[in-house]
């Protein structure tokens, strides 16, 4: 199954003429997961390959206006397009309130809002794999999501099958799912014997806003990506200290400790360039990259290789932008 990483929004705190605010799209499969939603971002899903599809889930990290001025806007197109698929909005303590407050902006809509305040240690089971929040160090109850999918069968040993006399078909999807069957001549097989070591499956971390924290080390640990932010360099340490943000030097050290596959900044200030907070980062943790916005991480399972950056991964191609009034 595919999952990638579409990166909507990289800017720290404003848009800049090239990049906008934080937004983060996670897809596995047919699912589509927006983490956080910017202002702007129903224009960035629009120039994008991706186009203005029916988010059925939005997740928040925190309250701070970069992260979700773009949510009435959103919900008003969806209305106006006619929509009737619920939606459910995530996010900390206090999102019903921010929610209320929002309703005055958007007005009435075509659809079902479903409100889904999380404490930072849930759990939400899906299909698969699991949505877990985490605390993150930015405000009284900002969260980061970590995307931990289940544990896989080991890979199906053909030959051992046929030595056993399984037969094509039920049976051995049966087996590869996990499941003993019995054959016509009543003998029992169990999966362990047609099926090699369990193989793990992948996991995302995304921190949203945050200082450095152990706890996001903790909740990251053996993720296959981390999305953190960097919204500094070293030379404003003092002032991410103050902000509860974290320097790019600092987001390295918590992807070493945490003993990450690929670490990816983002929401770094405009008075940087991606090239000085990579090189930060590198200085601590080499396997760092510096995503812009229609950026594109794809994460393989580890067996098929390692996480790659895909440079305008999401971005249509100017010949292919309709024109408009």
């Amino acid at each position: 199954m595919d999952l990638d990483v579409v990166f909507l929004g990289t800017a720290g705190s404003m848009p800049t003429a090239r990049r906008g605010p934080s937004a983060t799209l996670v897809r596995r499969g047919g699912e589509r997961l927006l983490i956080d939603c910017g202002e702007g971002t129903q224009r960035q899903l629009l120039r994008s390959d991706l186009g203005l599809v029916d988010l059925q889930e939005i997740f928040l990290t925190h309250f701070h206006a970069d992260h979700f001025l773009g949510l009435p806007g959103m919900l008003k197109t969806f209305a106006l397009r006619g929509r009737e698929l619920p939606l459910t909005l995530y996010g900390p303590r206090g999102l019903d309130e921010l929610y209320q407050s929002l309703r005055r902006i958007f007005g009435r809509l075509t659809f079902e809002v479903a409100v889904v305040e999380l404490a930072a240690d849930a759990v939400l089971p899906r299909d698969g794999y699991s949505l877990r929040t985490f605390p993150a160090r930015h405000g009284r109850d900002a969260i980061g999501y970590a995307l931990v999918e289940e544990v896989r069968p080991g890979r199906f040993d053909v030959e051992a099958a046929d030595v056993l006399g399984i037969p094509f078909g039920r049976e051995r999807g049966a087996l590869q799912n996990g499941e003993a069957v019995t054959l016509a001549d009543g003998r029992t097989v169990a999966p362990e014997q047609v099926l090699g070591e369990s193989r793990p499956g992948r996991k995302l971390a995304l921190t949203g806003d945050t200082a450095p924290s152990d706890l996001v080390v903790e909740a990251a640990f053996g993720a296959d990506l981390l999305v953190h932010e960097a919204t500094f360099c070293v030379d404003e340490a003092e002032r991410a200290a103050e902000t509860e943000h974290s320097t790019a030097l600092e987001a390295a050290r918590v992807a070493k400790d945490a003993n990450v596959r690929l670490l990816a900044l983002t929401h770094s200030s405009s008075r940087y360039s991606g090239g000085d907070i990579e090189r930060e980062a590198r200085t601590v943790f080499a396997d760092t990259v510096v995503p812009r916005d229609f950026d594109v991480i794809e994460v393989p399972f580890p067996e098929r290789g390692n996480p790659e950056l895909v440079k305008h991964g999401a971005r249509v191609p100017r010949a292919e932008v309709p024109s408009g009034p």
